[in-house]
């Protein structure tokens, strides 16, 4: 199956089976914003903007990685573009490998540039790929998009689950160097499984400009592969899937993990303007999230910005209860965390005094 062939089937599940973490929520119903019954400021007046990576966005979101290397993906990434044009936001395009190895698939990719000019856009593609194409071939991916920052992706689980998955990981910390010695600032993303302050630390050394948690809570790949290995007949593969669905670091932990490393991007079962909030609260610089944009974009560009801004306009509610004006009040607002993520961090270490260092947060408790 070429690569192009297995983008459409992937947006194709996604679009129609449930993918989603099964077992292991975000981590979201683990956090509490303190409510502040005197918020002492209008919610008319208050500002959403962010610098992200030397740009400015309205808001502190954007629509993470989803499609593009197939014909039947174009329209829907100008979909995406068009509504992150107009509301002022981010997007990132979908692993551009396919159009590496089909120039025809290059336009379901340039689109996104096309119809979001001035909006911050991110280039897309994989680890155990940068080795085979090198700089030159990021570079190439770079020029495609014109991009204003380029990421790379970590699916080692996915591939894992994947017949076709490129399982080999030696050297991809180097190719990571490497490729960070770029031009423009290089994001490094999981796609589902989370990543620990250990890997984290490395990834700052080797020179990555932001981090994308992509934690467990939201589109599980190893989920989605259980679907094509069910459609093959293949039970081996379709068994590995169901046990890997939910494998990995769930979002709101690996916030806690990154969050003081480096500039985050949360990603992982962001639903709501109030999971952007906790984000926010946590250490995040901006949150973003795939899943729950590709039906509004199957439908027209209107459908995506309506569902993007009911989730600015959640944000800004939760922002005036708790009494912050803006995303620096927001980032210092008083922070519960309670369950199953207060175990982990505190099984990992993370007291709540250092947490309130690391992330340079003074009001955070853990109960």
């Amino acid at each position: 199956m070429t690569t192009s062939q297995r983008k459409i089937e992937h947006l194709h599940l996604c679009a129609t089976s449930p993918v989603e973490s099964k077992k292991m929520g975000a981590g979201f119903d683990d956090i509490m914003l303190v409510h502040k019954a005197l918020p002492e400021i209008s919610m008319d007046e208050i500002d959403l903007s962010v610098d992200f990576l030397g740009n400015k966005l309205s808001a502190p979101f954007m629509i993470a990685s989803i499609t593009g290397g197939h014909p039947g993906t174009t329209a829907i990434n100008a979909a995406l573009a068009g509504a992150v044009e107009e509301l002022g936001l981010g997007i990132g395009v979908g692993s551009q490998r396919a159009a590496i190895e089909d120039p025809e698939q290059e336009e379901s990719f340039r689109v996104v540039r096309d119809m979001a000019p001035n909006a911050f856009v991110y280039g897309n593609i994989g680890a155990a790929q940068i080795q085979q194409y090198g700089i030159e071939g990021v570079e190439k991916l770079i020029e495609m998009i014109d991009a204003d920052a380029m990421a790379i992706h970590l699916n080692f689980l996915q591939e894992a689950i994947q017949p076709e998955g490129d399982r080999d990981a030696s050297g991809a910390l180097e190719s990571i160097r490497e490729i960070c010695k770029l031009k423009v600032p290089v994001i490094v993303k999981e796609t589902g499984a989370g990543i620990s302050l250990e890997d984290v630390r490395l990834l700052k050394d080797a020179g990555a400009a932001a981090i994308d948690v992509g934690g467990v809570g939201g589109t599980s790949w190893s989920g989605v592969e259980v679907y094509r290995a069910r459609d093959r007949e293949d039970i081996i593969s379709e068994l590995l899937g169901e046990l890997f669905w939910d494998f990995g670091i769930p979002t709101v932990p690996s916030i806690i993990e990154c969050s003081s490393s480096l500039p985050v991007i949360a990603t992982g079962g962001i639903r709501t303007g109030l999971d952007i909030a906790k984000c926010i609260a946590l250490g995040s610089s901006v949150a973003s999230a795939a899943l729950p944009f590709v039906e509004p974009a199957m439908k027209g560009k209107k459908e995506v910005e309506e569902s993007i801004s009911q989730l600015l306009g959640e944000l800004k509610v939760a922002m005036f209860l708790c009494g912050c004006d803006d995303m620096r009040k927001l980032h210092s607002a008083p922070t519960v965390i309670t369950g199953w993520t207060k175990e982990y961090i505190e099984l990992r270490g993370f007291d709540a005094k250092e947490f309130a260092l690391r992330s340079e947060k003074s009001d955070f408790q853990i109960v």
